[in-house]
């Protein structure tokens, strides 16, 4: 903290002070996930029972019955989901962040003004109009169509990102490139998307995890526990609180953590690349 002027023992106490509250939250997760009882911040007895669901069946959703899925159904689901927002979104975004970044084609400037209009809509408003959208298109209650929409919901975002990542290259590096006899095709996968490696790996982490953190699209547009998420069955642990089994639910929710908190303790330095690589307008 020296290098931006801060001295002294008093900016860490102050971190810490700031800090505490979020600690103390996540140390009573891990500790109520072993107890077998707690009161406050005091655990009575340990126990492993609340981890019970690790020793379940390995299944997949086409070997599981529909009122029978287990935490492997929803860990598989999950996976799938955020996957497969992550491959979509990057694939479309480099597309089209290359495109309005180097092609100047009539409606450029508007479809960028659109794009940023679109990222101001809070995705809330759009329920009902996705819902007929996906109930005339066939995809209600499929995981696929779910994954269309965060997609379609994740794209001004991310192509406004990688406009700003193409933008910060410099032309001579793709003049060369053409000239040489490359295409704009082989150009845009051999030159420019080595080049934007930084930026595709902070939209990549960015984006799967907000798709791993996603409920509100599963829960609603996904009725059947088969394809449901893991963000849903925590959800649906705690749907009758007078038969509620906090210890399995700290437990489940820490599991559900863990793969998210290694993910960003390693690509923490790609997330920061989204602030401070594509700045250049």
């Amino acid at each position: 903290m020296e290098n931006y002027g801060f001295k002294g023992p008093i900016p860490i106490i102050l971190l810490i002070i700031i800090c505490l509250p979020i600690i103390l939250l996540y140390g009573w997760l891990i500790i109520s996930s072993f107890a077998t009882r707690m009161e406050g911040l005091k655990p009575y007895g340990w126990t492993l029972n609340n981890w019970r669901f690790l020793l379940e069946k390995p299944t997949f959703f086409w070997q599981t019955e529909e009122e029978t899925p287990n935490i492997w159904v929803y860990t598989f689901n999950t996976l799938i989901y955020s996957f497969g927002i992550t491959i979509f979104t990057i694939f479309i975004c480099t597309t089209a962040g290359y495109a309005i970044s180097r092609l100047n084609f009539r409606g450029r400037r508007s479809l960028l003004a659109l794009t940023i209009i679109l990222h101001s809509f809070p995705s809330i408003t759009l329920l009902v109009g996705i819902f007929v959208v996906l109930l005339f298109l066939g995809l209600y209650n499929r995981l696929f169509g779910v994954i269309l929409v965060r997609v379609s919901l994740q794209l001004p975002f991310g192509i406004w990102i990688m406009k700003g990542f193409f933008d910060s290259i410099s032309w001579d590096v793709e003049m060369a490139s053409l000239v040489d006899g490359c295409s704009r095709l082989k150009t845009w996968y051999k030159i420019m998307l080595p080049l934007v490696r930084p930026g595709i790996l902070a939209l990549s982490v960015f984006t799967f995890l907000s798709g791993w953190g996603d409920f509100l699209f599963p829960y609603i547009f996904i009725p059947s526990k088969t394809s449901q998420t893991l963000s849903v069955y925590l959800r649906s642990l705690t749907a009758d609180v007078r038969f509620v089994d906090y210890g399995l639910v700290t437990a489940v929710g820490l599991y559900y953590m863990i793969p998210i908190i290694l993910l960003y303790i390693f690509a923490q330095k790609y997330l920061l690349n989204i602030y401070t690589g594509g700045t250049k307008g």
